[in-house]
């Protein structure tokens, strides 16, 4: 069970803050049940009420600073989602989403970069699915990652892409 305080991650919704512990008066609230009323760290406004012993919702802790700092050093190898057709393509973003698994955000956004880069080349343009979800992938990654490593979201994506190049793990190529 968590704190009052805590930092967790909420299946799509990215870091939120526990800001309390409670009995809901409402008609549709279980009697006698404990929610956890949570705040997303990164939206101005909003609220969830999450049932404590609730097995269906994926919730975890937010990542440490090593953990943050382990997982940018394991992007090159992470692979990308493999998939068959196009109509299982929505489901699987979605899926990556609702994990509440960083490396699967990381898989969603390589292959939804590939995805656009490819679409590009060819003259197409992007999909609003693939948009939303690079967002919210974007998002979710990049909100964990600079709340573990005491960051802005903002600058994230920057620091990840030279992190790995001091790494020698990536180069960027100038164009």
């Amino acid at each position: 069970m968590y704190k009052i305080g805590d930092l967790i991650v909420y299946e799509n919704k990215g870091i939120c803050r526990v800001d309390d512990i409670t009995e809901l008066n409402l008609p549709s609230a279980k009697k006698g049940q404990k929610y956890y009323v949570l705040k997303p760290v990164y939206e101005e406004t909003g609220t969830i009420f999450s049932a404590v012993n609730n097995d269906k919702v994926h919730v975890r802790p937010m990542m440490s600073k090593e953990e943050a700092e382990e997982l940018i050093k394991e992007i090159p190898d992470i692979p990308s989602m493999t998939i068959k057709d196009e109509k299982e393509r929505e489901a699987r973003y979605r899926e990556a989403m609702l994990s509440c698994d960083s490396k699967q955000w990381v898989s969603a956004i390589k292959t939804l970069y590939t995805r656009r880069q490819n679409r590009l080349v060819q003259g197409k343009k992007t999909t609003n699915t693939d948009d939303r979800y690079y967002k919210m992938a974007g998002d979710n990654l990049h909100g964990e990652l600079a709340m573990a490593l005491g960051m802005e979201k903002s600058e994230m994506e920057q620091f990840i892409t030279d992190k790995l190049e001091s790494l020698g793990l990536v180069t960027v190529s100038e164009t």
